[in-house]
């Protein structure tokens, strides 16, 4: 009887096996001829408008996966590639078929310094002598700054613009620990380190809101000049506007300036028709970024056998492999080394998005840098945020860009662990130990003994001062000279340049001219790094019912709630001495 029953039980797991077979091989299938239709679907038409919405998130480097699981699975992310982005924006100058550009954003899914870099691009689009139009229902700071480089900017009617300069909002916790008796024991180098202080204070320090203050102002500067260059206003006027919100609705806007018309949508696709010749009872041709992008656009074509290595580090740091959204040394070692064994390879650009994380990872890709050095020409571009271990990573380039809105220093170090005693005391739990010798031990359930708090401290200035010394060598400035802008403090990159810890400002394409002329080559091609592969192990993470998890919190806990979990959750993970920026510079 049981020979029967296992051997119908075996007969059964082996049609569901070839079952799931099956149903995966018609799934790929299915995809790929899904893709295949995709590519033949996107047409690009004569007196075509090139739509620029940026809803997916802009990541400086987002290789699209090959793999069909992907997509069958749906393990690939709304995402595109800042240098697609930029491409596509280059080859559309030259494009007949395009006419134009249409940027009709709700909101720019980048940081600050990808949304400079589009727009400066979108600035370069302009002397072609080709038409940009904006239009949108409603505008926040972000999405009014980049549309503000178009020809003229339309809002809905009844549509207002959020304009009132930028802000951040920073959590502090330290009332929750005294509630929960959950305490993070904090030991830091560097009285800016603020990554910190929503552990140890119920309010901003006084230090901390004079770095966050003038970083702030930086930025803003940086949007106004060029918000007052496309629209003609003064900076003083444009301070005006959003000090009193003086473009709160469409009536107000026009009247200052800051939009050229109120109208509907119908009325602005009249307009885009207009422009792009072609008669307003005719369709419009419109083609978005994304579309343009998958046919091809999203590559500048070279025949040249040179190359520059464009290396992304983008992420926290993390000692491990890393992946597409971590940098680990595993994963960029690898990518240097892979670089350096290409004889078509003449330099490397290092591509810095980061605001740091584990000082060990840190410590062992600058190592690698270091290497990489004697062989070929480094440069390093800094996008949204180089701070901390970022710019760990990027202090010992030959040269170092970095876009004026980058975020960037913060040289500083700390260690954070977690202490439970007063909540094990409150509800009745005791923790006994047993030590074979008598170094300084610690315990979640105990308070951190002097011993033990004293060790921790000398670990965090030994990597203090090893961080001062990377970048004393790279910079070539005294220890004191690093010492004295650094203690954690977070610099923009208008300021970073002034204060000797960057070289020039520019973008990715700036940096690779310079690796270039570094390298003393004309014709080059760029080849992106690393390539990112997912573990079949990895990818059973990643399924869809469990990629609704954040969404299932959001619900639950609300935002602000959701922001709070996040952080603690980021803080329970972190492992050995950190070099990294604050967590929550949220600017708005």
């Amino acid at each position: 009887m049981n020979f029967l029953r296992n051997l119908l039980a075996s007969i059964l797991g082996t049609f569901i096996v070839f079952g799931i077979i099956l149903i995966l091989f018609f799934a790929i299938i299915s995809v790929m001829a899904s893709s295949v239709g995709d590519l033949k679907a996107v047409d690009l038409k004569s007196n075509s408008v090139l739509e620029l919405k940026l809803e997916a998130l802009v990541k400086d480097y987002a290789p699209k996966s090959d793999d069909p699981f992907d997509k069958i699975f749906g393990f690939e992310d709304d995402k595109i590639g800042l240098n697609a982005i930029l491409n596509a924006i280059e080859n559309a100058k030259d494009d007949e078929n395009i006419k134009g550009i249409s940027i009709t954003t709700l909101g720019v899914n980048a940081g600050i310094a990808q949304t400079q870099a589009i727009r400066n691009k979108l600035l370069e689009f302009k002397e072609s002598g080709k038409f940009i139009k904006a239009y949108a229902d409603i505008y926040d700071q972000k999405s009014y700054y980049f549309s503000s480089v178009a020809d003229s900017i339309f809002l809905n009617p009844v549509g207002a613009i959020d304009f009132k300069g930028l802000s951040s909002e920073i959590l502090f916790y330290k009332d929750l620990e005294d509630k929960s008796g959950v305490k993070m024991e904090v030991i830091r180098h560097g009285k800016y380190k603020s990554a910190v202080e929503p552990f140890l204070y119920n309010e901003m320090s006084d230090d901390n809101r004079n770095q966050i203050t003038i970083f702030l102002k930086s930025i803003w500067d940086e949007m106004l000049a060029e918000i007052s260059n496309s629209r003609n206003l003064t900076v003083e006027e444009l301070n005006l506007v959003a000090d009193n919100l003086l473009a709160r609705n469409a009536n107000l806007a026009i009247e200052n300036k800051i939009i050229d018309g109120a109208i509907y949508v119908d009325e602005y696709t009249n307009k885009l028709k207009i422009a792009s010749g072609i008669s307003i009872d005719e369709d419009l041709n419109k083609i978005s970024i994304s579309d343009y992008i998958s046919i091809g656009k999203g590559r500048i074509i070279s025949t040249a056998s040179d190359k520059i290595a464009v290396i992304y580090a983008q992420g926290e740091i993390i000692y491990g492999k890393g992946d597409e959204n971590l940098i680990g040394q595993d994963l960029i070692i690898k990518a240097l080394k892979k670089a350096r064994k290409d004889k078509n390879v003449k330099a490397i650009v290092l591509r810095v998005n980061s605001p740091g994380g584990s000082a060990l990872a840190s410590e062992l890709i600058w190592r690698e840098l270091e290497l990489t050095k004697e062989t070929l020409p480094l440069v390093v571009s800094m996008g949204n945020v180089a701070a901390s271990g970022g710019y760990y990573l990027s202090c010992n380039a030959d040269r170092i860009f970095a876009e004026p809105t980058t975020i960037t220093g913060s040289i500083g170090v700390f260690g954070v662990i977690p202490n439970l005693s007063n909540l094990a005391k409150t509800i009745g739990i005791n923790a006994e130990q047993v030590s074979t010798n008598t170094g300084a031990n610690y315990s979640v359930f105990e308070p951190m003994t002097d011993e033990f708090r004293s060790v921790t401290t000398e670990g965090v200035e030994a990597v203090y001062t090893t961080f001062l010394e990377r970048v004393s060598k790279g910079r070539n400035m005294s220890i004191q000279a690093v010492d004295s802008i650094a203690q954690g403090r977070v610099w923009s990159g208008v300021d970073a340049l002034n204060n000797g810890l960057v070289d020039e400002l520019g973008n990715l394409d700036d940096a690779i001219l310079y690796a270039a002329e570094l390298a003393e080559i004309t014709d080059f091609k760029v080849r992106n790094y690393p390539s990112y592969k997912v573990e079949l192990e990895d990818r059973f993470n990643n399924f869809p019912f469990m990629k609704t998890k954040e969404k299932v919190l959001i619900e639950e806990l609300g935002e602000a709630n959701y922001k709070i979990y996040q952080t603690i959750k980021q803080f329970s993970k972190l492992k050995g001495v950190q070099a990294r920026m604050p967590y929550l510079i949220d600017i708005q």
